[in-house]
């Protein structure tokens, strides 16, 4: 009988100044699922950063000057080379994030979509013409404005959208003509090597784009370099502030946690609404910034719909995220998995009821439903970013607001009501960068604004809003007299 060979595991290099690069030091890249072992990827050091910001500078004198057209080809392109690679993405995702393999292949596609948004949008940065003689000595006097890119960029994204949230940063860096240096999570680098592979055979200048793995300690000079003119940040609170603090001059967007609240009120469709926020509160075992965590149900038919919901959350399948049949997945840590049980339990310690889930196997939690929790149980207050929901009543609609407005966080909320006053009056009070009418918080098109306030950030993403955030407008005034 033969013996039967194993595939080496692939070593993969860093992507600076248009060279792949293989000097650093091997990090080893694990299943979330299993722990196996599925690539080795090379980790810049300090002088890897500075080569990276130096070929980002040196490369802003030609994507600077590019003209639309040609910015659109490019971004049209890596769209296109994306699409031929379409499977070996949603499986890289798949094996380095542990997000189910049908949730990767949508990621995949949004990812694509965003190249597409962005290739359109690149043709579409608009000046504006200002008349200027409003008094009589100014007369014969005009002005244009036009926008012009900021220059280097560091992007900084985070594990749980490991190509679409890259996307995010790198689709308007190039719609809008600016170099970038993207660190990727440690945890999920694999799908940003891979995307470099397609910006590389797009055309883009060399040094447009550097992909570059680097400790926190390295990724430093990202932060505190001038040379860098914007910070696009995704990931936790506590960091996500650091950096600003540590920004300087620059400019800083930044996408951060949230603890989104969705309000069910007694008139909606409540199946809709229960499957949507099963959706919403357990897509990517709840590993999202919008993730359904919190839900106010008015009382008089709070029974029906915790029956609904609670219903469809024993129906999800946990397992193996490769399975085409799996709903709910690892967290990408065994620590993550093992807080977010110690949250739990602190709570039905506190008063709060299990109604479903609670457990734990390795790094895989059940999909949990609680009742009976108080605001300032962490299940409420912070940030789970596990498979958790939280669900009580609630009598005044205004009571209903102040609760989803009682918290640090203020990314989006989602409201589920037939009435339009009441709609309204959401829009209007609730402290969110968002309001979603008839779905939940976790509702995301990649053309739209999005962006938090309070402690979830500032700035918007979204491929026109991040190319403004990408641009300055700069003034030209003409005197005829």
């Amino acid at each position: 009988m033969a013996e039967m060979t194993i595939a080496p595991v692939a070593t993969h290099g860093f992507f600076v100044d248009g060279r792949w690069q293989q000097e650093g030091d091997l990090v080893e890249i694990h299943a979330p699922y299993d722990g196996s072992l599925i690539a080795r990827v090379t980790q810049g050091r300090k002088e890897h950063a500075e080569a990276g910001i130096a070929a980002a500078v040196k490369a802003f004198g030609t994507t600077r000057r590019l003209p639309a057209f040609e910015r659109q080809r490019v971004l049209r392109q890596i769209s296109a080379f994306m699409v031929e690679r379409k499977d070996e993405f949603a499986r890289t995702l798949a094996q380095e994030a542990g997000k189910p393999i049908k949730a990767a292949r949508t990621e995949v596609d949004r990812a694509i979509f965003t190249f597409n948004v962005a290739a359109e949008e690149s043709t579409r940065i608009y000046g504006e013409f200002l008349p200027l003689d409003w008094q009589e000595f100014t007369a014969g006097r005009w002005g244009i404005v036009r926008r012009f890119p900021l220059g280097p960029i560091a992007g900084i994204t985070p594990f749980n959208f490991p190509i679409n949230l890259v996307a995010h940063k790198v689709a308007p860096a190039i719609a809008a003509g600016c170099p970038m240096v993207l660190k990727p999570a440690p945890q999920t680098p694999l799908c940003s090597l891979l995307l470099a592979e397609c910006v590389q055979q797009a055309g883009w200048p060399d040094g447009g784009l550097n992909v570059l793995p680097l400790s926190n300690e390295d990724a430093g000079l990202l932060v505190t370099d001038d040379r860098i003119k914007l910070i696009s940040f995704t990931g936790s609170v506590p960091v996500g502030w650091d950096i600003k603090r540590r920004a300087g001059k620059k400019k800083v967007v930044l996408e951060l946690g949230g603890n989104a609240a969705v309000i069910v009120h007694s008139d909606a469709d409540l199946g809709y609404a229960a499957d949507r926020c099963i959706t919403g509160g357990f897509g990517y075992a709840g590993q999202t910034c919008i993730s359904v965590q919190r839900i106010l149900v008015e009382h008089s038919v709070y029974g029906k719909f915790t029956d609904l919901l609670v219903e469809g959350v024993k129906q999800l399948k946990t397992g193996d995220p490769l399975d085409e049949s799996t709903d709910v997945g690892p967290l990408i840590r065994e620590s993550d998995a093992i807080r977010t049980v110690t949250w739990i339990e602190e709570a039905v310690r506190g008063g709060a009821r299990l109604l479903c889930g609670g457990h734990r196997n390795k790094l895989i939690v059940e999909p949990t439903v609680l009742t009976g929790t108080k605001p300032d149980m962490k299940v409420n207050c912070q940030e789970i970013f596990g498979p958790v929901v939280t669900v009580e009543p609630y009598r005044d609609f205004d009571q209903a607001l102040r609760q989803v407005n009682n918290s640090a966080y203020g990314m989006q909320a989602g409201i589920f009501t037939r009435d339009a006053k009441l709609l309204f009056q959401a829009y209007d009070e609730l402290e969110v960068g968002g309001v979603i009418a008839g779905d939940v918080p976790s509702f995301r098109i990649d053309h739209m604004p999005y962006g938090g306030v309070k402690d979830s950030g500032f700035g918007r993403e979204g491929l026109r809003y991040a190319i403004e955030e990408m641009t300055e407008p700069k003034l030209l005034v003409m005197n005829l007299r």
